[in-house]
């Protein structure tokens, strides 16, 4: 259940990243992020989801301060932390923890399981070294896996149980907010199954917050509460997950839908089939970002950028807007 105070708030955030080549006479800019916003509650997930490349794992570091984001503002718990500097943010890691994609890149090999684990403690001074070997053993068992995996190395578990190790580091000081950084894509469909239902059972447990980056619609649409749906930089789509699944709205969003695959071999589905590619985040085109690929389009949207309606379920469409009952003036 949300409360009425974000823990999370996000307004207009941009992520622009300088490119330094000397092909180049003047200064050019990747649009990686390019004006998003939403709220998260406590106990609540966001699913951000959208082809490779749309931004949606930069959303999720510059909000953590991993990034030093170009323009806009992050409040965390009322808080406006857009200008911390580095030893400012240290108090907060405490608060906001981040699960990587590939966990045996993302955890030191030349440390046992049980230094991983213990390194949050040691960093921020809690407990004694007797207390930390206790709290790294609950940990272990808390993500499934036995008491003696301290005196391991990573490279000796499968993908899924590196991944258990992972999230285990991630809620040792009991964050508020975990940003799942394609958490699950590596992993084979059994093995994301477990870590997706481990990640639920521990959200309602300790009441995290949770923004879950995945281009895995079907996966995102069973642990997501809001999903926001993000091409070139920018959300064309965000809603409740039932109704984003259930009623697209944006044609991105269509074919997104239209390419998850069916249980059913025999089932009959139509394929939305996008033309082109993404284009670049250098050069986004003029007007709607998705013009360029969209079958719906029309001359005024290769001239002017859509907005978010202001409805619960927003979109960012002309063609949307312009229809009876979406007229948000």
């Amino acid at each position: 259940m949300t409360q009425a105070t974000p823990l999370l708030q996000i307004k207009d955030l941009k992520q622009h990243f300088l490119v330094s080549n000397k092909l180049f006479q003047d200064k050019k800019y990747v649009y990686a992020v390019d004006g998003v916003s939403f709220d998260l509650y406590p106990g609540q997930t966001i699913g951000l989801v959208g082809e490779s490349g749309c931004g949606k794992s930069t959303v999720g570091r510059t909000l953590l301060k991993l990034y030093e984001p170009t323009a806009g503002r992050i409040f965390f718990e009322g808080r406006d932390i857009t200008n911390l500097k580095a030893k400012e943010m240290i108090s907060l890691r405490k608060e906001m923890q981040i699960i990587l994609q590939d966990p045996l890149e993302s955890l030191n090999q030349r440390h046992t399981v049980g230094d991983i684990i213990k390194e949050p403690f040691q960093i921020h001074g809690i407990g004694t070294p007797k207390e930390r070997d206790q709290w790294v053993s609950e940990l272990l068992v808390k993500v499934g896996l036995r008491p003696d995996a301290a005196s391991r190395f990573p490279h000796e578990f499968s993908g899924g149980q590196r991944q258990r190790i992972g999230i285990a580091r991630a809620i040792a000081l009991k964050p508020k907010l975990i940003v799942c950084d394609e958490s699950v894509s590596a992993l084979d469909v059994s093995v994301q199954a477990q870590i997706v239902n481990l990640l639920l059972d521990l959200q309602k447990e300790m009441n995290i917050a949770l923004i879950f980056i995945a281009h895995d619609l079907s996966v995102v649409r069973h642990v997501s509460d809001v999903i926001a749906v993000m091409y070139l930089g920018k959300f064309v789509e965000i809603g409740k997950a039932e109704d984003v699944y259930n009623t697209p709205k944006h044609p991105y969003t269509e074919a997104l839908i239209s390419a998850i695959p069916q249980p059913d071999p025999w089932a009959k589905k139509d394929r939305i089939i996008l033309n082109g590619d993404i284009p670049s985040p250098m050069n986004p085109p003029k007007g709607c970002a998705f013009s360029t690929r969209c079958r719906l389009a029309e001359k005024g949207c290769f001239e002017h950028s859509p907005t978010l309606s202001c409805d619960e379920h927003k979109v960012a469409c002309h063609l949307v807007q312009l229809l009876p009952g979406n007229n948000n003036e």
